[in-house]
């Protein structure tokens, strides 16, 4: 069973002390190939040592995450040009709005947002979408850059079964992780009407840890948990679920 963690933070601190292990107990789950979100120029360095580390398993994303969207976003934003300029990625990511925290700098955010989705075009790579109560804006940019080039997944899928269908008709797949195994989680109610097709498991390591383990650290081993919990949705062997969500990474990311 192959298994693709299509969003995990290896590089975080929280993995400092136990990384080699923890990627070891991912791989022996059955999980093989890592997909490695940037957040902003601080960690660039930490995601380049481990893909030294495993060439074969991690791949990395490039991209300046909305929170981190500050006051000197534009640096921030000609550094990941820089870095697209100089070697290949895999995705423009993750990129997005996030108004939960601070919504002071909404339109730096959409500026931010829509200039690396330009870029993405521009290296015809898939973005990673993240979305935090800003369904609205970042449908409102997604309107704006539609079209057969754009095209990737929106990470961590938390909306309605009507904002999953606008997603998808962006030419988007769904994230799904952790949080289709909580209680309120809400998205495990709706799912079923989603093709398969349309979704890639992801975890997003360290955080959202799914049931048992929700409010613990997340690590990638814990995607074999997401995957039983869309085994019994659809109900589908997990061998299944696991092929099918892997293609279904393959055919975004070109690999």
């Amino acid at each position: 069973m192959e298994l693709t963690d299509t969003h995990t933070h290896l590089y975080s601190e929280e993995f400092q002390e136990d990384q080699a292990e923890m990627m070891q107990r991912a791989i022996a789950a059955g999980v093989s190939r890592f997909f490695v979100p940037a957040i902003d120029s601080s960690c660039t360095q930490a995601m380049y040592a481990l893909e030294a580390k495993y060439p074969e398993h991690v791949f990395l994303m490039m991209g300046l995450h909305p929170t981190y969207v500050k006051d000197n976003y534009e640096q921030e934003l000609a550094q990941v040009e820089q870095q697209l300029s100089q070697r290949k990625f895999y995705a423009l990511g993750e990129i997005g709005i996030d108004l939960y925290w601070d919504k002071t700098h909404l339109e730096a955010q959409k500026i931010a947002f829509r200039t690396q989705i330009q870029w993405a075009k521009k290296y015809k790579l898939p973005i990673v979408i993240h979305c935090r109560d800003a369904f609205d804006e970042i449908f409102e940019v997604l309107e704006l850059e539609k079209g057969p080039d754009l095209f990737g997944i929106f990470h961590c899928f938390t909306g309605t079964y009507e904002q999953a269908l606008q997603a998808l008709s962006y030419n988007m797949k769904l994230g799904i992780g952790g949080v289709v195994t909580f209680k309120n989680g809400k998205i495990d109610q709706f799912l079923h009407q989603i093709p398969l097709e349309q979704l890639v498991l992801e975890t997003d390591s360290p955080y959202l840890a799914p049931v048992p383990y929700r409010g613990k650290r997340n690590e990638s081993a814990y995607l074999t948990l997401v995957g039983l919990k869309l085994a019994e949705i659809y109900k589908l062997p997990v061998a299944e679920i696991a092929r099918i969500t892997t293609e279904n990474s393959k055919a975004i990311f070109g690999i």
